[in-house]
């Protein structure tokens, strides 16, 4: 059944529900995490994917140094450990979860989920020629 004009959400209603949602506590993937961004010149959404391991703490660290993630911006970048790429968010995803030659380097669903809205929103912005920032 379709939600009439006056039940529908507004536009704003639903951007303050994300942003508030977007402020809970989400346990980190002990299995990395990425970097996504637009190559607009190639016509594409690009995740870099960086491996990881998660303290007592609950903190992200770097697998080498076991120093956190989060923090000074001093030290040179890390290398990633895959790049995907695609020209559209299904593409992506079928690369990231369905490659059976590379197993899929996400272990919790709800970061997979988290993922599969992230490259929508990539998508619908790579489309619109606008901005993308990952959330």
């Amino acid at each position: 059944m379709a939600l009439s004009q006056d039940t529908r959400p507004s536009a704003a209603t639903l951007k303050t529900l994300d942003d508030k949602l977007s402020k809970r506590f989400i346990e980190l993937d002990p299995d990395g995490y990425f970097l996504i961004y637009l190559d607009t010149e190639q016509g594409l959404i690009c995740a870099k994917h960086f491996t990881n391991v998660i303290n007592d703490k609950g903190v992200a660290c770097d697998p080498d140094t076991g120093k956190p993630l989060l923090g000074k911006k001093t030290e040179a970048p890390r290398q990633s450990s895959r790049l995907y790429q695609g020209r559209t968010a299904k593409e992506l995803c079928m690369k990231i979860f369905e490659d059976k030659e590379n197993p899929c380097p996400i272990s919790y669903l709800d970061h997979a989920a988290y993922l599969g809205r992230e490259f929508v929103r990539a998508e619908i912005a790579l489309v619109n020629d606008e901005p993308y920032v990952q959330d």
